[in-house]
């Protein structure tokens, strides 16, 4: 492309050719410009405007953008081989396999690669009724595991699941954290529950004490599996490699993807243990993924582990969550009007709004002083902070700064509006 197009030029071929509402959100959300680099907990628009990123790509960006061992790893084998001819043994794959049974929780072991989390979920589901021969779930109502048809079933937000109805059966939703509903909803008919250690989508919710726990026990007192989708809270972001470590439980199907891909290339995995992986027996090509388990995403992965270990990211991660859950309290007590609730574990983090509309006037405010916010998708009064894992208290300290200014901009805004 020989000139720079400007943000209008590209807004306009996003109405015309992506999605005209979406380009609409966009720029109603204060961040109609256009993202050319991107480095630690840093993007630059084509302006050369730089903007702090608190969501990290939704949990993506573990190790920052554009981390240079994995860009560096992934470079080298590009130069080499990108794309497996899928009849040969790759030493990625199998690399990086073994280091995930390493690090996973108990007797996890075997590892399926695909390319996202939503495929991870497909899959998981899909292993959980071979491995069973049982054809019931049981799921979390505002729970999110992706917008696949299957993801869609087990998730709990009706505005997404409803156009698509009827989706798979069999389906039993119950409130996330009830031990009651729990026990009641798991029996010798159910193939396996699933569920995150904690909600984000659903609006950074983290599972009691003894819920998972409890789960543990139900499932296998009747022969259910226990699927632990970390998609989103795998790999450090709750200030343990893994969040199911917090609770000492081991699933027998761990879900992982975004942050395994070091934010350079995508990859997902679904971690079994051998008695689940006894299903593959005499049919191992039973559930395949073209794309899955590349050589370039398995480089990236590799390198992406190696920074986690080098950096002490998990305990970074878990001493910057404190201080910035410590901080939003107290601006939550400061704006009470706007503030609801302060919840979350790691950075994994969320401010919950007392109203949808406050959550996003203070996101787009936040996005004019140059940091960005989202809010989590299955409860959009919920503003998210998923930052890298090691980014600085400077970086924190301006993200504070950005939101109380928001928050006051966004009291001043409401208060003069008058009352219907």
């Amino acid at each position: 492309m020989s000139e720079k197009l400007s943000a209008r030029e590209v807004a306009k071929m996003y109405r015309d050719y992506v999605n005209p509402d979406l380009a609409r959100m966009m720029r109603i959300t204060g961040l109609g410009t256009i993202e050319e680099r991107a480095q630690g907990s840093y993007v630059w628009d084509s302006e050369g405007e730089e903007y702090l990123d608190m969501a990290g790509g939704y949990g993506v960006f573990c190790v920052g953008h554009s981390h240079p061992h994995v860009v560096e790893a992934v470079t080298r084998q590009l130069q080499k081989m990108a794309l497996s001819a899928k009849v040969f043994f790759t030493e990625g794959q199998a690399l990086l396999a073994k280091k995930l049974a390493e690090l996973t929780p108990g007797d996890l072991r075997y590892t399926f690669f695909c390319n996202s989390g939503t495929e991870a979920v497909e899959g998981a589901l899909k292993i959980a009724r071979l491995a069973t021969g049982r054809t019931t779930f049981v799921a979390m109502h505002n729970a999110f595991h992706g917008k696949s048809t299957g993801g869609l079933a087990v998730s709990g937000r009706p505005n997404y699941r409803t156009p698509f109805e009827p989706l798979m059966p069999e389906v039993r939703h119950i409130p996330f954290g009830d031990l009651q509903a729990l026990e009641e909803a798991i029996d010798e008919t159910v193939s396996a529950v699933i569920v995150e250690p904690v909600q984000g989508e659903g609006g950074i919710h983290v599972a009691p004490p003894d819920y998972l726990p409890r789960m543990r026990e139900l499932c296998d007192r009747h022969g259910a599996l226990l699927i632990a989708d970390e998609v989103q809270t795998g790999f450090g972001r709750t200030g343990k490699m893994f969040a199911v470590n917090h609770w000492n439980v081991c699933p027998d199907i761990l879900v992982l993807a975004k942050a395994l891909s070091g934010g350079v290339i995508p990859i997902g995995a679904i971690v079994g243990t051998p008695k689940v992986w006894a299903a593959f027996k005499g049919r191992p090509t039973i559930h395949t993924s073209t794309f899955g388990g590349s050589p370039i995403a398995c480089a990236a992965g590799l390198a992406t582990l190696e920074v986690y270990e080098r950096e002490d990211l998990c305990r970074k991660a878990e001493e910057s969550g404190r201080y910035l859950k410590g901080r939003l309290e107290e601006l939550a007590a400061q704006f009470p009007d706007l503030v609801r609730e302060v919840r979350g574990i790691g950075l994994l983090l969320g401010l919950e709004a007392v109203k949808e509309e406050y959550a996003g006037s203070i996101i787009a405010e936040m996005s004019r002083r140059h940091v960005i916010a989202v809010y989590t998708l299955n409860q959009p009064k919920v503003i998210r902070f998923e930052p890298a894992l090691g980014i600085s208290r400077r970086d924190l300290d301006l993200c504070l700064e950005a939101l109380q200014a928001s928050l006051t901009k966004t009291r001043e805004m409401f208060a003069t509006q008058p009352t219907p």
